[in-house]
């Protein structure tokens, strides 16, 4: 009973510590922070939360589709919308009809940790998947999270994908970086000082890299492939724009709980 009260105290002390540092969860990050370490590895990972660094970073997790997605320092943290890619691109897999690949060949660029890669793994194992990142440190870590299920490729966006992808990919995803570049110096401080820039800006308009990727994708499309491309709201009609003027049939799929928005792309099957 006294252990019981001495670790309800610990825990209280680090709401009050958390909430002085302007945390809105701080029950709930107060729990998990206790519940991570003790003695002086927990007062560095507390302090570590106060001075501004990422929950997830602290921990050296973050909550994904229901997994627990290993992040380190520096690198971008998978959000909790990011979960409608991949609930999607689960139902594309699902919906294919007879004649379907065994091995569906699934492909996600600007992967970071493969948190995507790894909760469509979890749900669909029997998948031929292939990753891609610009960041050393995220595909490091997407590597050691993946192991021998996927590969992970370090490139920017198509480059480095093997030519044996070419017109085979069932479902291409993207959460590529779609900040404008004028807005990220009014996010958050937890983003925009403690993750990598490569994975936050996006260009003028914040579709560099949707541009980019609408104007390849359907080389890399097998018939009947779909790319998923997470956007924000404000941002989908003109991603769509850019999905369609590639060749590509469109819908958006919102989801306003998570506050999320994935354009699909689809390119069209062969008849005969």
């Amino acid at each position: 009973m006294v252990e019981q009260r001495a670790g309800q105290g610990d825990e209280q002390h680090v709401v009050e510590r958390l909430r002085a540092a302007g945390c809105v969860f701080a029950e709930d990050e107060a729990r998990l922070l206790v519940e991570a370490a003790t003695g002086s590895e927990r007062e560095a990972m507390v302090r570590r939360r106060v001075a501004g660094e990422p929950l997830e970073q602290v921990l050296g997790w973050a909550s994904f589709d229901g997994l627990r997605v290993p992040v380190v320092p520096g690198v971008f943290v998978p959000r909790r919308r990011t979960e409608l890619l991949v609930d999607v691109a689960d139902a594309l897999l699902r919906a294919a009809g007879p004649g379907a690949p065994v091995r569906p060949v699934v492909v996600e660029l600007c992967c970071g940790v493969a948190a995507v890669s790894a909760a469509l793994l979890h749900r669909r194992p029997a998948l031929d998947l292939v990753a891609a990142d610009l960041d050393p440190a995220a595909v490091g870590r997407a590597r050691r999270t993946l192991g021998d299920r996927a590969s992970v490729l370090e490139g920017d966006l198509f480059r480095p994908l093997p030519p044996r992808l070419l017109g085979r990919v069932d479902v291409l995803v993207a959460n590529a970086p779609y900040v404008p570049t004028s807005a990220i110096a009014t996010m958050p401080p937890e983003a925009r000082l403690h993750e990598s820039v490569l994975a936050l800006d996006g260009g003028a308009d914040g579709l560099d890299l949707h541009r980019r990727i609408a104007g390849e994708a359907r080389a890399w499309l097998a018939p009947g492939g779909s790319l998923l491309v997470e956007t924000s709201e404000a941002q989908a009609d003109a991603t769509e724009a850019l999905l369609a003027a590639a060749g590509l049939a469109t819908r958006v799929h919102r989801d306003d709980d998570r506050d999320a928005t994935v354009v699909v792309g689809r390119a069209e099957a062969r008849v005969g």
